[in-house]
């Protein structure tokens, strides 16, 4: 049996049982019986994994890295400094406004540490902005203003990329964000941008994330990932991410000498 925690990202998936997240604890019974739990929200990913025993997706490392921007941005200052734009991670408390002036000068970026679909990035003009972004956010995550006006969406699933384009900005604006009107690109997409990709999962063990990649005078730079990312590029493109998960978990019990195999995993 699987269950998942989110319906919407396992419609097609078959053999699914849905279960609120909040009703975790009342179904616990179908959760301990469950091969596999699906999109669990981050809030029960230790309970399941470390409590339980179970195996989830996106796996425990996805969650963790990608649970915000400095959980991400550490590890890749740790394994590709050289693909991460320089970026200081800063307390409210221990601030000091003209030393940041100083190494990023303006414009800047500046981001909220949890958000998504370009909420929580702002560009940063003058120190009036910087302030009133102090004032909002007890943790400071600054970086560098990159000369871009659009960055590639490279989605990797299981252990592939599934799909890649690029997420063209309006004339004039910041955001290169769908949700903020940017446009879409299926063209002329690096393969160096999709071997970084591949090559961060594998690293960090991802299995599940949206990798958002800036290229600047051939270099790359990964600007986050996302694990719940948006599937309209995807969808366009007739690609369900769906059947990339069914055939990723589907391997974990395609053992025909594993007794505990639902007859449902096996494929021929």
């Amino acid at each position: 049996m699987l269950i998942t925690f989110n319906p919407f990202r396992t419609i097609g998936i078959p053999n699914v049982t849905y279960i609120k997240p909040e009703n975790m604890f009342k179904e616990i019974d179908k959760i301990k019986n469950a091969e596999y739990i699906l999109f669990p929200e981050y809030w029960q990913v230790n309970s399941l994994v470390y409590g339980l025993k179970k195996k989830i997706f996106p796996d425990i490392s996805t969650y963790q890295l990608g649970h915000n921007k400095i959980e991400t941005t550490r590890a890749l200052w740790a394994t590709f400094p050289k693909n991460t734009p320089y970026t200081q991670i800063l307390s409210r408390d221990h601030v000091d406004i003209e030393t940041i002036e100083e190494e990023f000068g303006y414009p800047l970026v500046a981001k909220e540490i949890k958000n998504s679909m370009g909420r929580g990035v702002f560009l940063i003009k003058n120190r009036q902005e910087l302030e009133e972004y102090i004032d909002k956010n007890s943790i400071l995550y600054i970086q560098e203003k990159l000369p871009i006006d659009r960055d590639l969406r490279i989605v990797y699933v299981g252990n592939k990329v599934i799909g890649s384009y690029w997420r063209i900005a309006k004339e004039g604006e910041f955001h290169n964000n769908i949700a903020k009107g940017a446009s879409y690109d299926y063209d002329n997409i690096p393969l160096e941008a999709i071997e970084l990709v591949k090559t961060v999962a594998t690293t960090l063990d991802i299995n599940h994330a949206g990798f958002d990649i800036a290229v600047v005078d051939n270099n790359f730079y990964i600007l986050e990932y996302n694990v719940m990312f948006g599937n309209e590029g995807l969808r366009n493109m007739g690609i369900k991410v769906e059947e990339y998960i069914y055939e990723y978990i589907s391997k974990d019990f395609n053992n025909p000498n594993n007794p505990n195999t639902p007859k449902y995993f096996k494929v021929s």
